[in-house]
């Protein structure tokens, strides 16, 4: 008999391989190391292990992005390994010493190479508000590419970083200036959740990702959202290796999706978000 369950695409994954673990400044780990599986992360992980941790979660396709931490050659041997099952997110930094044009181009050659199909970034990283004007031309650049902004919403984990940066009513005004722009907002915009519900429910092309939640603790205003009438606007991911994919659907059959809703949350709406095929 054929498998029933709904294809599943992870919307926020990062390649974690061994050799750029090695060069990470050890306080990066400090939440790590209160993580269960916190030893694996200082150790770095092979593509293998994503692939096979996919394979045995029954998640079909994941969207891998670089980020401060990860380079986006780490991306592109991810996505040249495995062009079935990754698709590339990239990650670049408009105040590097050169400036944000060579930031630009780095995402135009990114998307023309080798079919990335977003750019992550995480401004709390550079103590930077998302509506400041350096990142414009990268919006302005997603929407030429047809490409999807993904960004970190939400307060930080870290201590030493400010949550400001991530409030949603930044995303509201990034949408504003830039309508044809596709935005999928990570985190679920938490302890700000109604306001990042109220900015996806404006905007046509603003959509929210779970990555880094546990679906027990999902806010009861986003289940509501999910169940109802934002069942076309939320995205399944599970920030792994951050939370392990069995963590991150750990609670999901205790929300009582409807079959419908469920495959929205756990494809589709990935697909329409990044403009992939089905």
């Amino acid at each position: 008999m054929p498998d029933e369950r709904p294809p599943i695409i992870d919307a926020w994954v990062q390649p974690w391989l061994p050799e750029t673990v090695a060069k990470m400044p050890s306080r990066n780990f400090t939440l790590a190391d209160r993580m269960a599986h916190g030893a694996r992360l200082r150790a770095g992980m092979p593509l293998e292990t994503l692939i096979e941790e996919m394979d045995a979660n029954g998640v079909s396709r994941a969207l891998c992005s670089a980020g401060p931490l990860i380079p986006n050659d780490d991306v592109v041997q991810a996505v040249t390994r495995y062009p079935d099952r990754l698709v590339g997110v990239a990650s670049v930094n408009p105040w590097s010493v050169d400036g944000v044009m060579p930031a630009v181009h780095e995402l135009r050659r990114l998307v023309s190479e080798h079919g990335f199909k977003g750019l992550k970034l995480e401004p709390f990283i550079l103590d930077k508000l998302p509506t400041e004007a350096q990142w414009y031309p990268l919006y302005a650049a997603c929407v030429e590419l047809d490409i999807t902004l993904q960004i970190q919403v939400g307060g930080t984990g870290p201590s030493t970083y400010t949550s400001e940066t991530g409030r949603p009513g930044h995303i509201d005004r990034i949408a504003i200036d830039f309508p044809e722009l596709r935005i999928v907002a990570g985190h679920i915009g938490w302890p700000w959740t109604e306001e990042m519900i109220a900015v996806a429910a404006k905007h046509p092309n603003v959509y929210i990702d779970t990555s880094a939640h546990l679906p027990k603790y999902y806010p009861e205003a986003f289940t509501h959202f999910l169940r109802t009438y934002g069942r076309r606007k939320c995205i399944w991911a599970s920030d792994w290796p951050i939370l392990t994919f069995e963590a991150a659907m750990e609670g999901l059959p205790e929300l009582a999706l409807k079959p419908e809703v469920e495959r929205l949350f756990r494809h589709d709406n990935a697909v329409e978000a990044f403009a992939l095929r089905a």
